[in-house]
């Protein structure tokens, strides 16, 4: 069955997509992609290296300057809308896809399917409405300014979700007029080779979407350290991420980057807990707690700690983890060395001597061979403590109690991350104290997330990274501002 929608969906080949194109990697090697809900194998991709990203740079870099370069915004954007229909029409296939490939439940699938139309449809209408300016200036001058497409983007993207991620960092560049070269993440990239298919099929033009699939330190170096590229996004570790940005750096290549977080949510006793309490936990279980924006801190003020934790508690308690395609609350993580990870950091924690205040279950249906770990709360965590500090990516979560709003924003800071926060409490003076007081790329009041919001532009702080993606930032990011002065007396 899992072969099935492989085929179906035009990916039982391991190509590449290069220049309009599907040709086999040019060394001939394939990867082997793994069903992380049990093991077995799901497909071949194929192994590219650092020839196909120059075919694929080059295939680019010609698009730019012909076919594509020369359309107008409009046409760019009747383009883009084409494949937004197309992906809407094939939103269950490219749900059920990302299920089996990346592990996560198939409802959470579906709504990442969702959200690439949604980005299509915004980036489809944006595309002719990204305008220069006019610049009061001297007596006899006009002076403007024109927003250009930087030429060849690059976009490296992770496993965790390559739907959204595609949509807000591809879609947005060729809204700008950019031609692109995407290398998705190895572990997870099938929906990405299905987009291509899809691309394809609507039309646009050779070479404007290149995409080279193959290992991150093979492919992916050689795409950072491309001098034929003129912008990089990369979303990925922080480790990985520094080594993008120095190799992007030698050939002063701007970077986009979105390296995770360890992001807060601050429940102040005036809280409605019954409105903060499915946040606390979905943010932080979510796709398996694989997350850069999860939840992974819940800080409580003392008048409502117990509160709080005995109700996230009985939550975990009722989390059923297994198969993708089992309709259950998590599914496995992505791959055996993730797995790998996420147990290391539950076996410090209780040799620490951490408090395990709930566990969920795994269900005896889920399969030996998959890559599953037990959802789990830990209560009274020290906020210098690992578990507090360092980025898990599973779905583990800390509660940590605070006596007053100063002590909340020390811990809420006191990590080396800035990505995303949230704020439950019903004093509006508090909201905005802590909406400009927390160091972070998102504040979030009264809610989590926001839904997902492709309008509003995401990124971080410190180590979570710089640049944004999402909204008209991403659109900016995606453009270079040329001055015109023109002296007519």
């Amino acid at each position: 069955m899992d072969s099935d929608i492989v085929g179906q969906l035009g990916l039982g080949r391991a190509e590449l997509f290069i220049g309009g194109r599907w040709v086999p990697a040019g060394g001939g090697e394939t990867l082997t992609l793994v069903n992380p809900s049990d093991g077995s194998e799901l497909a071949r991709i194929a192994r590219g290296t650092a020839a196909d990203i120059d075919r694929a740079v080059a295939a680019a870099r010609a698009a730019s300057e012909g076919t594509w370069g020369a359309l107008t915004a409009a046409e760019r954007g009747r383009i883009l809308l084409r494949i937004a229909r197309l992906v809407a029409d094939r939103v269950d296939d490219l749900a059920r896809l990302e299920a089996l490939d990346v592990g996560k439940p198939l409802a959470q699938a579906r709504a990442d399917a969702l959200a690439l139309v949604r980005y299509l449809e915004f980036y489809a209408g944006a595309a002719d409405k990204l305008h220069g300016e006019t610049i009061p200036y001297q007596r006899g001058y006009t002076v403007l300014t024109l927003r250009e497409p930087h030429g060849v983007t690059g976009h490296i993207i992770p496993w965790n979700y390559p739907m959204q991620i595609l949509g807000r960092s591809v879609v947005g560049a060729l809204a700008a007029g950019n031609a692109t070269v995407l290398k998705p993440a190895e572990e997870a990239c099938l929906t990405a080779l299905a987009f291509a298919r899809i691309a394809e099929e609507a039309e646009l033009p050779a070479g404007a979407l290149n995409l080279v699939t193959g290992l991150g330190e093979e492919a992916g170096a050689a795409l950072a350290a491309h001098p034929g590229i003129n912008h990089l996004s990369f979303t990925g570790s922080g480790a990985t991420g520094a080594l993008v940005q120095a190799a992007a750096a030698r050939n002063a290549v701007p970077v986009v980057l979105e390296l995770g977080g360890k992001s807060p949510q601050v429940v102040f006793a005036d809280a409605d807990l019954d409105a903060a309490l499915p946040f606390l936990v979905n943010a932080g279980i979510q796709n398996a707690g694989q997350t850069c924006s999860a939840a992974s801190r819940i800080l409580v003020q003392r008048p409502v700690y117990d509160a709080v934790l005995g109700r996230m508690a009985e939550r975990y308690r009722a989390l059923r983890v297994g198969p993708a395609l089992g309709g259950y609350d998590v599914g496995p993580v992505v791959s055996a060395r993730q797995r790998e990870i996420v147990a290391d950091y539950l076996e410090v924690g209780r040799g620490d001597g951490l408090t395990a205040a709930a566990t969920g279950t795994i269900v005896p249906q889920a399969p030996n061979g998959g890559f599953y770990v037990q959802p789990t709360l830990f209560a009274d965590v020290p906020p210098e403590h690992r578990l507090a500090q360092e980025e898990i990516f599973g779905p583990v979560q800390v509660v940590i109690p605070f006596s007053d709003e100063a002590e909340a924003i020390a811990i809420a800071n006191g990590t080396r991350y800035g990505l995303v926060a949230g704020v439950w409490t019903r004093d509006g003076g508090r909201q905005l104290r802590l909406a400009r007081a927390l160091k972070s790329g998102q504040v979030f009041v009264n809610n989590y997330g926001a839904g997902g919001g492709v309008e509003l532009p995401f990124g971080g702080v410190k180590a979570s990274g710089h640049g944004r993606e999402k909204g008209f930032d991403a659109l900016y990011a995606f453009t270079a501002v040329k001055t015109v002065a023109i002296l007519h007396g």
